[in-house]
C-alpha cells in the first residue's frame, strides 16, 4: 500500500485516490467487502481517467475488465504480446475482485443472520492481502505508465522488439525455477504462474532475478564465483 501512496504523492493529480486507500486499508480485517468495493472503484477510476485523457470512449455499461483492458490499449500496449496477456490476467483479477465483493457484501443481496455473521470469514487473511497487493501493483503500474508516457503518442503499429529484451518463452529453466519457488496465483477458475506475472508487471526485477539465476548456474558448474553483472 505504501508504494501506491508514494506514487500518488509524487503525481499529485491522483491524490484524491487516497480516499480509496484509506478505506481499503482500514477494513481489510473487519469488513473485507468494503476493502474490495474500494479496490474495485480504485482500479475503475484510474482506468477511466486514463481513457478520458487518451480520448478513448467507454460504454456506460463497461465492466472493470473492459475498462482496464481499454486503459492498457490507450497506453499503447495493445500490440505487445506479453503485456497484452498480462494485462488480460490483471484485468481478470479486477473482475474477480468485483465478483467476490458481490458475494460477501452485506448489501449486495439480502442475507440470513448466519450468512451476515460468516460472510467476512469466506476469504482468509492471506488471500485478502494477495487481492489488495494485486490491486496496488496494477494501480501503480497504470499511474506510472500514464504519467511517464504522458507526452508520447500511442503506438499504432507493432514496435520492433528490442535486441536486449529477454524473451519470456525462451527462458524455461528460470521460469520453472521461479514457479517452483513461488507457485501460481490462483483465484476462482484463474491461475497465473509467478514468473509470467513478474515478467509482465516488473520486467526489470525479472531481468535481475534471471541474471542472478544465470550466475548461480555458472558458479555451480565451474565451482567459481561469477559476477559479470556488477
Amino acid at each position: 500500500m505504501q508504494k501506491l501512496r508514494e506514487t500518488i504523492e509524487h503525481f499529485s493529480q491522483w491524490d484524491v485516490l487516497s480516499l480509496y486507500l484509506d478505506r481499503m486499508e482500514g477494513h481489510i480485517e473487519s469488513d473485507f467487502s468494503t476493502s474490495l468495493e474500494n479496490a474495485k472503484a480504485l482500479l475503475e477510476s484510474i482506468g477511466k481517467e486514463i481513457c478520458k485523457a487518451k480520448g478513448v470512449d467507454l460504454s456506460a455499461a463497461s465492466s472493470i475488465n473492459g475498462v482496464l483492458k481499454k486503459a492498457f490499449c490507450a497506453l499503447g500496449y495493445s500490440s505487445i504480446d506479453i503485456v497484452n496477456r498480462v494485462s488480460g490476467a490483471l484485468a481478470s483479477i479486477g473482475e474477480q475482485i468485483g465478483n467476490l465483493r458481490n458475494e460477501i457484501s452485506p448489501t449486495s443481496h439480502g442475507k440470513t443472520l448466519d450468512e451476515l455473521r460468516e460472510r467476512n470469514n469466506k476469504v482468509d487473511l492471506l488471500t485478502r492481502e494477495f487481492l489488495i497487493d494485486s490491486t496496488v501493483v496494477v494501480a501503480v503500474f497504470l499511474i506510472r505508465a500514464f504519467e511517464e508516457r504522458r507526452d508520447e503518442a500511442v503506438q499504432v503499429e507493432d514496435p520492433e522488439p528490442s535486441a536486449e529484451l529477454l524473451k519470456y518463452d525462451e527462458l524455461e529453466d528460470f521460469n520453472e525455477y521461479w514457479d517452483e519457488a513461488f507457485g501460481e496465483f490462483i483465484m476462482n477458475d484463474y491461475s497465473y504462474p509467478a514468473s509470467e506475472i513478474l515478467y509482465g508487471v516488473d520486467y526489470n526485477a525479472y531481468e535481475t532475478e534471471y541474471k542472478a539465476f544465470q550466475a548461480s548456474q555458472i558458479e555451480e558448474e565451474t565451482g567459481e564465483s561469477n559476477e559479470p553483472f556488477n
